[in-house]
């Protein structure tokens, strides 16, 4: 097994095979691409070979080829002959922005309203990022569930993934079905005590699209929340995108509060 193997799930390697114009070429490229963009593959990380690719993807020795053709292109990686391809991508953590406070009644409201549907439930290693951020050693794995939330019409609005550390007994889809994400924390034994979020925006990337029902790189809003046990460490990182015409995020200032730009 290459050290790149580990981190794609199998829904990642399944969603390979889906029903979607989008070329398998590029869209294996996209997934290793967001894997070096996010540190996942490192600086220096030597890659499988076109053929290993190839077995890893379910995909043709040529798909693999072109894939890599485009990470080269990009100068992402290097060729090397004799050597291998190795990935030369620096990743630096992106700055966190300032947080938002006071959506999180709002979003707890709307989960008592709204239906859920668990598309899947799997320890694994995080992505770069998110393995900085929890603090985790190479190698090391978080539970990661990806959910999509619809209105009681059954329009779907909201994508989540969320990565968690610290637990017990981990999930599963029937709880998650039928309970709040947060209370199945509390039960495995984590004391939530503070929470942070962010708002921002982002694009929909062909399985986002898909799931709520948007077009390929049109943009979503998103919020991150992050959730503290009391000795303040980061045990939970929620990612949130939503399409912008199902949802919005309302606030009210008064005027003692706004101090005016």
């Amino acid at each position: 097994m290459s050290a790149v193997e580990p981190l794609f799930s199998k829904r990642d390697l399944e969603l390979m095979q889906g029903d979607t114009p989008t070329p398998l070429y590029h869209q294996m490229y996209t997934l290793l691409k967001s894997r070096i963009m996010d540190g996942s593959i490192a600086h220096g990380t030597q890659m499988p070979t076109e053929q290993q690719l190839a077995e890893m993807f379910g995909v043709s020795r040529i798909t693999a080829k072109r894939a890599m053709d485009e990470l080269a292109a990009e100068e992402l990686v290097e060729r090397r002959r004799g050597k291998g391809t190795h990935v030369t991508h620096h990743y630096e953590p992106e700055p966190v922005q300032a947080p938002l406070v006071g959506m999180l009644e709002k979003l707890a409201s709307m989960g008592r309203h709204t239906k859920v549907k668990v598309m899947d439930v799997e320890k694994m290693v995080p992505p770069g990022d998110i393995r900085a951020e929890l603090k985790l050693e190479p190698g090391e794995k978080a539970h990661r569930i990806i959910r999509v939330r619809s209105s009681e019409e059954g329009e779907p609005f909201a994508y989540y993934i969320s990565w968690t550390v610290g637990i017990e007994k981990g999930f599963t889809k029937r709880e998650l079905e039928k309970a709040v994400r947060l209370d199945i924390i509390k039960e495995n034994g984590l004391n939530l005590t503070k929470v942070e979020q962010y708002l921002g925006a982002d694009k929909a990337s062909l399985e986002v699209a898909r799931e709520l029902e948007m077009k390929p790189g049109e943009p979503t809003l998103t919020l991150v929340r992050h959730s503290y046990t009391s000795d303040g460490k980061l045990v939970d990182i929620l990612y949130c995108q939503y399409n912008p015409k199902r949802f919005q995020y309302r606030m009210s200032l008064s005027m003692d509060e706004y101090k005016g730009d």
